[in-house]
This record gives structure tokens, sequence and C-alpha cells, in this order.
């Protein structure tokens, strides 16, 4: 059998196999998909500090991570459409480099990272609404009862899923729109001289490399389009919708922080910008005056309930896509009536409550930088991946292939493994982010190693092209 028929043969199977829809969802839908996972609060609060921390190096440093985001779109676009399948990373690498890569990869890139990422952002939008309504409402549990509507509608099927995202991207796109222009043109609150030390528009630290800094920092801002590929089976055209989801999309946050941020620099000096704990707040506050607030609430309940949403139907379609390789427990193959992995979805939501309830913003803060350098390998293994699967199939068809290949491969590598060596945001946390970083990939790697061992009886590099 040849690539190209081989392909196609997986393409009819994967459609049969995955769960159906009853209807797929178009452009929009899908960059509201990868336009609500990369905006969240954390990236918000990049984009102030950043701009504080750096002025126009930051601005650069910002061009130079949409570049590597958009590289790593390439090598996703061309994997998802070699194997449209739900499993995603892990499908690619067990055909690249081997099923034991393919579960640590997957796991510590994408699981992990989801289990610890919305606590933060649950902890953040609690905060919000402490400042907005004090006393009024019992703490923590707004943030819950949000995550248990959006596990329910994400149990309802794909259509009620796509209907709330792009409700949620709507008012969070808009907000951020809104407090950019308006900061910009002043047209709230004018713009009155800061008594601070205000944002550097200097070239200097671009033209002496200093940029390059802050490209660790940027990068956060532009993560995550990816998210629309374990859904190629409910999208229209994936062919071609897909690569332009992700590369159109990095093309709009890249746009909307660019104003979000440079309005910041309009209304608050450096002091600000870095040292206050929620900067975007003070922001909104400066640009709206007294109805900031309520501004800055709604940003923050979009942001997190957009991440919330995509995480719970992107994550769990990665189990299930798993589970059918056999690469997770076989109970996450389940799916219920409205052909949802509800099994996957249900264990994303409790596994999040946990440390929710348990730890405190600070100590999670910490677990998710660590957590989000194992994101980084996600990406890196799916470079390499690509650069494999050239040599060891190629004929096999392609619908998309990455220009100037295998230049964005090499250079997203790199690009990867520098920011994973310098994201801690200050140099006494970087042993306790390596060492968090090392034994997360330590257990899963165990974890990983016994069963593939000695479950699936494979061996842990051994290509599976079937």
């Amino acid at each position: 059998m040849n690539d190209i028929t081989q392909s196609n043969h997986m393409t009819t199977a994967a459609e049969s196999a995955a769960p159906a829809v009853s209807r797929k969802m178009g452009l929009p839908t899908m960059i509201a998909i990868c336009v609500g996972l990369v905006i969240v609060q954390g990236a918000m609060i990049s984009a102030t500090q950043g701009i504080g921390i750096g002025g126009m190096a930051f601005i650069t440093a910002m061009v130079a991570a949409m570049i590597l985001a958009q590289f790593n779109a390439m090598s996703f676009a061309e994997l998802s459409l070699m194997f449209p399948q739900e499993g995603t990373l892990a499908t690619y690498t067990q055909k690249a480099i081997g099923h034991f890569p393919a579960i640590v990869s997957v796991f510590a890139g994408y699981v992990v990272v989801a289990i610890l990422a919305m606590p933060v952002e649950m902890f953040l939008v609690d905060a919000m609404l402490e400042q907005l309504l004090p006393g009024v409402l019992p703490a923590k549990v707004t943030p819950l009862l949000l995550l248990l509507v959006l596990t329910l509608t994400n149990l309802l099927g794909a259509d009620v899923f796509s209907k709330v995202q792009n409700i949620l991207a709507f008012f969070l796109i808009s907000a951020l729109i809104l407090v950019g222009v308006t900061a910009i043109t002043g047209a709230s609150e004018p713009h009155l001289a800061l008594t601070g030390t205000t944002v550097d528009w200097s070239f200097g630290g671009v033209l002496d490399g200093s940029f390059i800094g802050l490209i660790a920092l940027a990068i956060w801002m532009m993560v995550g389009v990816e998210f629309i590929c374990p859904m190629i089976s409910e999208v229209k055209n994936p062919r071609k919708n897909i690569p332009k989801a992700m590369h159109l999309s990095l093309f709009i946050i890249f746009g909307i922080f660019l104003a979000f941020a440079y309005g910041a620099s309009l209304y608050l000096d450096v002091d600000t910008l870095v040292g206050s704990p929620i900067p975007y707040l003070d922001y909104v506050n400066a640009v709206f005056g007294k109805s900031g607030l309520m501004i800055a609430t709604v940003m923050a309940l979009a942001a997190t309930a957009s991440t919330m949403n995509t995480v719970l139907a992107s994550v769990p379609r990665m189990l299930h896509g798993m589970a059918m390789q056999g690469q997770a427990f076989p109970q996450l193959k389940a799916i219920n009536r409205f052909n949802m992995p509800w099994a996957g979805i249900v264990m994303i939501a409790v596994c999040s409550i946990f440390p929710y309830l348990i730890f405190d913003i600070d100590s999670l803060l910490v677990l998710v930088i660590a957590a989000t350098t194992s994101w980084l390998l996600a990406y890196i293994v799916a470079h390499i991946n690509v650069i494999v699967l050239r040599k060891r199939l190629p004929d096999h068809h392609r619908p998309y292939k990455t220009p100037f290949y295998p230049l964005p491969q090499i250079i997203g590598i790199l690009a990867m493994l520098y920011v994973a060596l310098n994201n801690s945001p200050s140099p006494e946390m970087t042993r306790m982010v390596y060492a968090i970083t090392g034994g997360i990939l330590l257990i899963l790697s165990i974890i990983g190693a016994v069963w593939v061992k000695f479950v699936m009886k494979r061996g842990l590099f051994e290509a599976d092209l079937d």
C-alpha cells in the first residue's frame, strides 16, 4: 500500500472512529478556540510587565515570539494533517520516535499543565470578584461554579461548546480591543504626565541584542494555538482551515497584545507595570476610572472561562485518542450519548479542583512555571517529529508542508531550548523550577516506561508506522 493510499485509509478510519457531531465548526469558531486559549490572565500580566521592563525591546521580543509561534504552528499543521486523529502529539510522536516519548510529551506538555494552569486562572478571577464585590461572594465558590457549568456544556456536545466559545471569545477580544484603543486614543481619561519612570521607547535594547532576553517572557503570549488540532475531526475543511486558523490567530493575538501593551505605557509608570501583582487591573482603572474594575472583571471572567472551555474540549480528546491507541487507561475511551469523551472531561475537571482547593496562588504559580517548561518540550518533540517523518516517510501524503523546511524546525528547537533555560522570573526561583520540572518529567517517564514495556509490550522508542 503506498503512502498516499495509506493516508486516505487512515483519514477514513479516523473519521469513522472519531465522535460524530451534528455540525462542523467553521473558521471563526476555530479562531475563537485558538485565541481563547492563548489570551489568559497570565498573558495579560506578561504583556504589561514586559512593556514595563523592556519597552521597544519587548515589542521586538514580541515579534520574535510571534515568528517562533508561527514555526510551532507549521509543525503542528503538517503533522495533524498527515495523521488526522484525536491523539495529536501522541499520534505523531508514536509514528516518529515511539510510544514512550509520545506518552511523556502529552502528559507533561498538556495534561499536567492544564491541571495546574486552570486553578491559577480560577484564583485570579476570584481575586477580581472579591475586589468588585467585597464580602458578597464566598471565597473560591464562583470559579468552581464556572468550572461546573463549563464541564456540563462540554458534556452536551461540540455544538454547545462552539456556541459558548464564540460568545466567550467575542467578549474577551472586544474587551481587550476596547481597552487598547481607548488607552491609545485617550477617549475616556486624558493622558497625564507620569510622575515615575516612563517606558523606554529607544532602540538601544534592539540594537545591542538585549531584547533576546525578553523572548522568554513574550513567548507565553503566543503559545497554545495547537489546541485546535485534537478537534480535527469536528471542523470544516481541516486541510485548509487548521493551518489558517493557527496562523491567523497568532497575527490577531499579536495585534491585540501590541495595542494593549502600548496603551498601558501611556497610563502607568515602570514601577507599577513591573511591580503590581495584577498590573492590568491598575491599567484598566487608569483608563476608565471608576468603571475600570467592572471592565477588568469582565476581562478576567471571559479569559478564565474561555481557557477552561478550550482545555475541557481539547485535552480530553487527546486522552481519548491516546486511549484508542492503548497509550492511556481504556476508561478514557468512553463517550456519552452526545459523542463526547465524558471520562476525560470529568477527569480534567476533577483533577483541576484539587490543586485549587489545596494550594494557594503563590505555590501554584511556581508549579505552573515548572510545568510549562514541559510544554516547551512538547514543541521540541513536534519539530523533531517533522524532521524524522520527512526522512522516514518521504512519500507520505502531506496536505500542508512547512515552508522553508527544515529551518523553522531547527530554529524552533533551539529557541524552545533557550526559553526553557530562561523561563524563571528570578534567579532564586530557577533551582526550584528546574527541580519541580525534573520531578514531573521523572515521574511521568517512569510511569510511561512501565506502561509501554509491560502494558503495551512495545519497545520504548519503537516507531509505530501501522
